[in-house]
């Protein structure tokens, strides 16, 4: 806590003593017809600074400094123009008028700035950017979003609000970070997830394989997933949405911002609401019934039961955008409540009744950053978190059922028997209410300076502190014998960037530290009512360190190149389990380290003003020792015992002393007269364990096997087509297609049918409408339209056909 307070007051400090001047650029592009300009790219030489236009032609800059400059837009549609502007005060507008080419005419300006997009992207590292613009009008989770990208496979046990795990070409679990703008989403609680925050709330999603950028340092070594919520205060609106579809889902999100030009402050405020039954029909192999006599039949036909779920939260935010002493100063508050019903356990073989959970979570946040601060090149980010969450589980029932609700009868013959009610018996075991409260801050603070132009080096820092408390409220008298853990951890990370050779060539090289520090209050003995404690403090360190270079051998041509040697240590979640996720604890789990590798190219093209190719490639070697996955075993495999069970209920995380994973994934993007965007990407690897020889030398039997649970095939594709004008004048009218493959995979060690995971191919179709006044946009989606049989983490089956309609709409909208 005391390092949380140090870093607000740290950040407050520099309120008065900032003194740079900076404005906001912004207007509309139109042609000499009025007809708005899509995807014009506005650029400011001088500053390297560009952007690209809306679908009302609008563009927007920030934080930039006083001074006169020079505007160049370029675009297949129009004629390059130039405009000389000034800025001189806080907000400044400026609307061009361009003349409209025939078809027939190049572009005859290159502009030869790069997109936000594109930086990122060619910047060396194993990064792709998700754009959520279109996605957000549609009836898209954001994890729907990520698991159509390339080498990213989002794994759920089950319908909306169940657990996840993200797969990153094989890297999984917690070796994967996931980000709120730069900070842990775990801090915000169970209900602030990426399944439950709407796209209409993103502005762009980063999924880095591998080596990650050092502002993203921490406790993962298979890359992250960081996601960026919007921000620009540009315009003053209000948007909201709604939407219904199967299985009794609907959703509702609204959002609002408001700056003052005057004095810069800004309040922005967003919430959603989601619900579903989930109660989608089952068939697959792991839905059974058991006849009287427990004669068991398999693919039985049933709906999903037990598996509402149901997710409010709201984030508030208020401060100040583009003022003298500050780019971005807000501090903000999160909070979130779901209810949730648990279905089965980690496997779909045994159906629960009564299992539930309940998350809450209140989240208080500051985020600061500026951009020459006292000195021209050097620039603060700080972000600080400080939450309370709590977890409540139920399970109090103890009747056997079949997954109809109906009771489970022992015999065969004579008058029904069931196996009746078994007292301090649960659906998982021993019947359990219990409540676990979590306390977490985490700051990560960022100081860079630009030493010459093309050159930065930059200092970073995370501070993370965790306190669990367990309750027992069944048998409240077993709460005082539970242990007390804290987590304490502190990573320094430092980076040096380059561009050199007009730019052709980047690197970005890096090391980082850390320390962390687990402490534990152990009651031991108990005297005349007092509690007598063991007090444990274990300490552990790891360093690593990396780098990426990207060299542009030919225009619009990058080769990338990045390599790591990196560590996780064990989390919360390894160490003590989570009972609300079925994850047992595992006190004797060791670090991770990893060392990996990614060789990639990029290239963009078009043969003329109608086609455009984007091509991506990327091969990657990563080694593993100690390799933290959750175990699909009734024994550890290191142990070497054989034994599997087909119902497994729960898991946890063990080590596998070595592993291997080699592969590759590819994309590429063809768009068409900017109304035909297609789509197709793959990723193939073999993520193998390699477990060393015994005492007698002999290999084991799993030696060299595919590591299970782990899509290690998939293929993607999408397409979408837009009609201008369609049925009505400056209407617009998007056609979305989409397919996803995933290849048969082991579900658990063993080679069994019942055990591997079959081959799955589903189908999406979807349509949006967006009306003239560009104010209301209608879109309905058709997922699995084929009602294929499709799975997710260890078997459990994911929906079959379903349809929803989704309304956008802009309640106002006063740019200034």
């Amino acid at each position: 806590m005391k390092h949380f307070l140090l870093s607000l007051l740290f950040a407050f400090a520099f309120n008065s003593i900032v003194n740079a001047q900076t404005g906001s650029i912004s207007g509309k592009i139109v042609m000499d017809n009025k007809e708005p300009v899509i995807g014009a790219v506005v650029n400011i030489k001088s500053i390297n600074k560009q952007a690209l236009t809306d679908e009302k032609g609008g563009y927007s800059f920030k934080n930039i400094p006083y001074g006169s400059y020079t505007l160049e837009v370029g675009s297949m549609e129009i004629f390059a123009k130039k405009l000389e502007i000034i800025v001189n005060k806080p907000e400044n507008t400026f609307n061009i008028i361009t003349k409209a080419k025939d078809g027939k005419v190049l572009n005859e300006v290159a502009i030869t700035g790069k997109t936000e997009k594109k930086k990122m992207e060619t910047s060396g590292f194993a990064v792709g950017i998700i754009e959520t613009k279109e996605a957000s009008l549609r009836n898209l989770t954001t994890n729907e979003l990520l698991d159509r990208s390339v080498g990213v496979r989002v794994r759920q046990n089950g319908g909306e609000g169940s657990p996840i795990e993200y797969n990153l070409n094989g890297m999984s679990g917690s070796t994967i970070g996931l980000f709120l703008d730069g900070i842990e989403i775990s801090t915000y609680g169970s209900s602030f997830n990426l399944n439950n925050i709407p796209p209409s709330m993103i502005e762009r999603i980063e999924v880095y394989k591998g080596v990650l950028p050092s502002h993203l340092s921490g406790n993962y070594i298979g890359g992250a997933i960081n996601v960026i919520m919007k921000k620009d205060a540009s315009a003053n609106n209000i948007t909201a949405s709604a939407s219904y579809g199967s299985f009794n889902t609907y959703r509702a999100d609204l959002g609002g911002l408001y700056r003052n030009p005057k004095n810069g402050l800004t309040v922005r405020a967003s919430g959603f609401y989601s619900h579903s039954d989930n109660d989608y029909e089952m068939w697959g192999k792991f839905s059974k019934y058991d006849l009287p006599g427990l004669k068991t039949i398999r693919y039985y036909r049933t709906k999903r039961p037990n598996d509402k779920f149901e997710s409010i939260g709201g984030r508030f935010e208020v401060g100040f955008s583009n003022v003298k002493w500050a780019d971005q100063f807000f501090i903000g508050y999160n909070i979130s409540d779901t209810y949730k019903e648990i279905p089965h356990g980690l496997t779909m073989t045994k159906p629960y009744f009564g299992r539930f959970n309940e998350y809450q979570a209140h989240v208080v946040s500051l985020n600061y950053s500026k951009n020459n601060l006292l000195i021209d090149g050097l620039s603060l980010n700080v972000n600080a978190v400080h939450s309370r969450r709590s977890t409540y589980l139920q399970d109090t029932v103890s009747l056997k059922y079949n997954w109809d609700g109906t009771l489970k009868i022992k015999n065969s013959e004579g008058p029904p028997e069931t196996f009746g009610y078994e007292p301090g018996m649960g659906q998982q075991g021993e019947a359990v209410m219990t409540n676990i409260d979590r306390t977490i801050s985490n700051v990560r603070s960022n100081l860079a300076y630009t030493i010459i132009s093309g050159h930065r080096l930059s200092l970073n820092h995370k501070f993370e502190k965790s306190s669990r408390d367990d309750q027992d409220l069944l048998i409240p008298e077993r709460s005082k014998w539970i242990t007390l853990n804290d987590l304490t951890t502190n990573i320094w990370a430092m980076n040096y960037e380059a561009e050199i050779f007009k730019g052709k060539i980047k690197t970005n090289f890096f090391g980082k530290y850390a320390v962390y520090q687990t402490n534990q209050t152990i009651p031991v003995s108990e005297t005349n009512g007092v509690l007598a404690y063991e007090y444990n403090i274990a300490k552990r360190n790891n360093k690593g360190f990396g780098g990426t270079i990207s060299y542009e051998a030919i225009r619009n041509g990058f080769l990338i190149v990045s390599g790591e040697k990196s560590f996780i240590m064990p989390t919360d979640r390894h160490i003590y389990g989570e009972p609300e996720n079925n994850l047992l604890p595992n006190p004797d789990i060791l670090p991770e380290l990893a060392i990996n590798y990614n060789l990639g190219a990029r290239y963009g093209f078009q043969t003329s003003t109608r086609h455009k190719f984007n091509l991506y490639g990327n091969m990657f070697w990563r080694n593993g020792y100690d390799k933290i996955i959750q175990q699909t075993r009734t024994d550890a495999v290191i142990e070497g015992r054989e034994n599997q069970v087909e119902d497994i209920q729960v898991t946890q995380f063990v080590n596998l002393a070595k592993t291997q994973s080699i592969g590759f994934e590819a994309e590429i993007n063809y768009i068409y007269n900017n109304r035909l965007n297609a789509m197709l990407n793959f990723s193939k690897f073999n993520s193998l364990f390699k477990v060393p020889l015994d005492e007698n030398g002999n290999r084991h039997s799993l030696y060299n096997l595919q590591i299970p649970n782990e899509p290690f095939f998939t293929i993607n594709t999408n397409i979408q087509y837009r009609f201008k004008d369609a049925f009505q004048k400056k209407s617009d009218l998007n056609i979305y297609y989409n397919a996803g493959y995933v290849a048969p995979f082991r579900t658990i060690w063993m080679e069994s049918e019942w055990f591997t995971t079959p081959t799955q191919l589903a189908h999406d179709l979807g349509a949006s409408y967006r009306f003239p006044s560009g104010k209301m946009v209608v879109s309905f989606d058709a997922k699995n339209i084929l009602n294929a049989e499709v799975y997710d983490n260890f078997g459990v089956q994911k929906p079959g056909q379903a349809f929803y309609i989704k309304l956008n709409y802009t309640i106002n909208n006063f740019n200034k």
